[in-house]
C-alpha cells in the first residue's frame, strides 16, 4: 500500500489503516520523542498522545503544503514541547537526583547523537556548522528562536533568517538524494 493510499484510508477513519501509519513510522517519532523528553515512560505516553492528534486532526493535513511525514514530526516535536513546559514534568524534575541531571548534560550536548535517532545525521552533516548548531537547537533540543537567539547570542532576526536558509538548504540537499 501507498503512502497516499494509506492516508486516503486514514480519512475514511480506517483502523486497520491507522494500525499500517503506526507501524510506519511510530519509531522515527520515537526517537525525536525520546530525544527532547529523555524518560522512555513519558516518552512513550507522547507517543500515544502524537498519534491520537493525528487521528483526530487527519482532516487538517494539507498535502499542498508539505510532506506527511514533515506534518506528523512537527505534531510529535510540538507535543513533546509543550509536555517539557508542562508544569507536571517541571515538577517530575525536581525529584530526578544530580546524577540524572548528569547524564542529561552529557547526552544533550551531542547533536550526533540526536540527529542519528532520525537518521537523518548524513544530510545534516552536509550543512555548515552554524546550521547544525541553530538545527540542534531549534529542533533536537527544543530551544524557541527567542532562546537560541539568546543561547548564540545573535539577533532574534538573524536566527529566523539563518533558520529559513538552513531548512532550505536542507530541503535542496534531500531533493538531490
Amino acid at each position: 500500500m501507498t503512502q497516499e493510499e494509506l492516508l486516503a484510508q486514514i480519512y475514511k477513519k480506517d483502523g486497520k489503516a491507522f494500525t499500517a501509519l503506526y507501524d510506519m513510522y511510530s519509531k522515527s517519532l520515537y526517537g525525536v520523542i525520546y530525544n527532547l523528553i529523555k524518560d522512555r515512560e513519558e516518552s512513550e505516553d507522547v507517543l500515544q498522545e502524537v498519534f491520537v492528534k493525528i487521528w483526530k486532526n487527519i482532516d487538517s493535513y494539507n498535502e499542498t503544503k508539505g510532506r506527511f511525514f514533515t506534518w506528523i514530526l512537527n505534531i510529535a516535536r510540538n507535543t513533546s514541547i509543550d509536555r517539557l513546559r508542562s508544569k507536571s514534568h517541571n515538577n517530575s524534575l525536581k525529584n530526578l537526583s544530580a546524577d540524572n541531571f548528569v547524564h542529561i548534560l552529557d547526552h544533550n550536548t551531542s547533536v550526533t547523537n540526536k540527529i542519528d535517532a532520525i537518521g537523518i545525521k548524513e544530510f545534516i552533516n552536509k550543512l555548515k556548522p552554524k546550521c547544525i548548531k541553530l538545527i540542534d537547537l531549534l529542533f533536537f533540543k527544543g530551544y524557541t528562536q527567542q532562546e537560541a537567539s539568546e543561547e548564540l547570542e545573535i539577533p532574534l532576526g538573524t536566527v529566523k533568517t539563518q533558520n529559513r536558509n538552513c531548512i532550505s538548504e536542507l530541503r535542496n540537499i534531500l531533493q538531490v538524494q
